[in-house]
């Protein structure tokens, strides 16, 4: 009798299991599905970029999200990611003792290169030359070798980690800079650059070395002799490296974990080197 009563009960356990498991397609998609909101990423002019061909992957793949990503530099990223203006901030460079409250999440690494012009047939700086050159002590590139015109400092807006990073291996006060023109995000310094023969600058190498291999007239130069390249980045031989990260208020939940948990993953590593810069370490 028991086992009259048992065996139907099994049976349609057993089929329903089978049915159930026979579909994980629909199952994953429908997970994904589930994911739905907006997302808003803020701050580093660096990271944006990167962080925008990320997003595409990852709104492809997830219909019911949308994510705005907008830059300003990585002292907005900070300071949007605090106050819960922004989902997640981007800040292009280590976090501050003063900072250490925020998430932090590596998704790349890069570095920082002095670029020219094209034109100009300076071929390296030493570190003095470059505090010389933004202090106003040289103000001719004659003075260091090249020909008999006025050098254009191209320098950073405050709030800039650029700038920050830039300021602080070349042991320069960011207040006796005294700049000709000044910019926000990189684009803007390799358009400068690339437009004035006599202009100098510094930009994320990621970004430099992409401009430069893309038929912009700028070239990188080294820095303690060492080749701006993001091969030396990726070897850890070049002078002035940084971490690209992405910050949080409170340990990341929901739709800002998973977007966060894609943009470490190896499924962005070919995004990550086609935008020139370096995966970060697993």
């Amino acid at each position: 009798m028991k086992s009259r009563i048992f065996t139907p009960l099994f049976i349609g356990f057993a089929a329903s299991l089978v049915q159930s498991c026979s579909k994980p397609p629909e199952a994953a998609t429908k997970s994904a599905d589930q994911l739905q909101g907006k997302l808003v990423l803020t701050g580093s002019s660096t990271v944006a970029p990167l962080a925008a061909e990320i997003a595409k992957l990852y709104e492809a793949e997830h219909s019911g999200v949308r994510i705005d990503v907008q830059s300003g530099g990585s002292s907005r990223g900070i300071a949007d990611a605090r106050q819960g203006v922004a989902d997640v901030g981007m800040v292009s460079r280590s976090l501050k003792d003063n900072e250490k409250d925020l998430q932090t999440f590596t998704i790349a690494k890069d570095g920082i290169s002095i670029i020219v012009n094209n034109a100009n047939p300076i071929k390296r700086l030493t570190d003095k030359q470059i505090v010389d050159i933004y202090t106003d002590k040289i103000n001719n590139w004659k003075q260091v070798g090249g020909i008999d015109a006025p050098i254009t400092v191209v320098n950073k807006a405050e709030g800039r980690s650029t700038l920050e990073l830039f300021a602080e291996h070349f042991k320069i006060d960011t207040k006796n800079i005294k700049a000709d023109v000044v910019i926000g995000d990189n684009e803007q310094g390799i358009k400068t650059v690339g437009g004035n023969p006599n202009a100098v600058g510094y930009v994320s190498i990621g970004s430099g070395e992409y401009a430069a291999t893309h038929q912009t007239p700028i070239k990188l130069l080294p820095v303690e002799g060492i080749a701006a390249s993001i091969t030396n980045v990726t070897n850890g031989t070049f002078p002035i490296s940084r971490p690209l990260n992405l910050v949080t208020k409170t340990t990341p939940t929901g739709l800002q974990k998973d977007f966060i948990d894609f943009a470490r993953s190896q499924q962005v590593q070919d995004i990550v080197k086609e935008q020139y810069f370096v995966p970060a370490a697993q």
